[in-house]
């Protein structure tokens, strides 16, 4: 098993050129797969709002389900490195509150990092929660929580003063003691200035091949969700068609008998079967 990486072992990727892996899930068991698979990095996102509960976004979502997804990935993946998405107001009310509630991701989850959302207007939470001894990363670009204020999903830094705005946004995050941070939906060249003017790594969802890690939902990894794919995402599975034609099968066999088969019941003990007959036919008679 690979030792659990660490913030410094990942700013020394960055300083060596090499890349790291990050995925976006919520449960035990594909933690623990991914952990098998060697992914570096594990984010459970607020995205769970869409992909799991069914929200129209990531607004509804709550601290208390980040924490029991949170916990739930841990448990399946403890030689990972994972980090708990901070949900929509649980950082932009007070500073206090903020480190309170990264406190209990930390001490109920015990995740590795927590990420917030928003460049300079949360400087002072993020500055806030890394005083108090915790690690956070950064997320920049398309931020689903503020999604409506930005105008919908399009790409953000497709020009040059928002491509700078974006830079300056990073910068104060990293200033701040961000120790990654995320870029949502960037044009590659946005992604690729930022990246080479940070110190500490970037991870990409969406925004081109020179950041310093790529970030995808395992949902969009196995082809699973079936609602959108977003145009950054690529299918390494079709994990969707096959557990619908499973599914089907499997309630057809229900209903035709030819499930459970003999090899999937449990037998009697030796001369229990012989005793049960003659126990049915004893008390059969006697009901007459």
């Amino acid at each position: 098993m690979a030792k659990k990486k660490t913030v410094l072992d990942f700013i020394r990727l960055k300083e060596n050129g090499e890349k790291f892996s990050s995925i976006v899930l919520y449960d035990c068991t594909f933690a623990m797969l991914a952990e098998q698979a060697g992914v570096d990095m594990i984010l459970i996102g607020d995205s769970m709002g869409n992909v799991i509960y069914g929200y129209e976004g990531t607004v509804p979502v709550t601290l208390e389900q980040i924490i029991a997804h949170s916990g739930a990935v841990r448990r399946g993946a403890p030689n990972t490195f994972v980090v708990g998405d901070m949900p929509f107001l649980s950082y932009s009310v007070s500073t206090r509150e903020t480190v309170a509630n990264a406190g209990r991701l930390y001490k109920e989850a015990h995740v590795d990092a927590v990420k917030m959302e928003g460049g300079r207007r949360i400087i002072p939470h993020v500055k806030a929660v890394v005083d108090a001894g915790m690690v956070v990363q950064g997320h920049i670009g398309i931020t689903p929580q503020s999604v409506a204020a930005q105008g919908g999903f399009g790409a953000q830094g497709r020009t040059l003063d928002n491509a700078l705005a974006l830079l300056e946004d990073a910068e104060a995050l990293q200033d701040a003691g961000a120790a990654a941070v995320v870029l949502e939906g960037l044009p590659a060249e946005t992604g690729k200035l930022i990246t080479e003017r940070l110190r500490v790594p970037t991870i990409s969802t969406g925004a081109g091949p020179f950041c310093d890690a790529q970030s995808l939902n395992f949902m969009d990894v196995l082809g699973i969700y079936q609602m959108f794919t977003p145009k950054f995402v690529k299918k390494y599975a079709n994990l969707g068609e096959q557990i619908r034609t499973a599914i089907g099968t499997y309630a057809d066999e229900i209903r035709s008998g030819t499930y459970p088969a003999q090899e999937h019941c449990y037998g009697m003990r030796e001369g229990e079967q012989a005793r049960l007959a003659e126990w049915t036919a004893a008390h059969k008679s006697l009901r007459g």
